[in-house]
């Protein structure tokens, strides 16, 4: 898998962050143990999460 980092990553080695890689799944883990395996969800999933996501923390539109 290519895994990508965000360009929003804190930490002084900008090691601090969530990695994700996409294919037939999205794939999100821990970019400080990548070892210990990886959330896998459906496209589908993963573009109604990020799609609940905002600047200022997560949508209230949908609750």
């Amino acid at each position: 898998m290519d895994w990508r980092k965000s360009s929003y990553s804190g930490g002084a080695n900008n090691d601090d962050c969530v990695e994700v890689a996409f294919g037939e799944t999205v794939a999100a883990r821990d970019s400080k143990a990548p070892a210990a395996g990886a959330l896998e969800v459906p496209p589908a999933a993963w573009l109604a999460f990020t799609a609940q996501l905002t600047p200022e923390g997560p949508a209230t539109a949908a609750r």
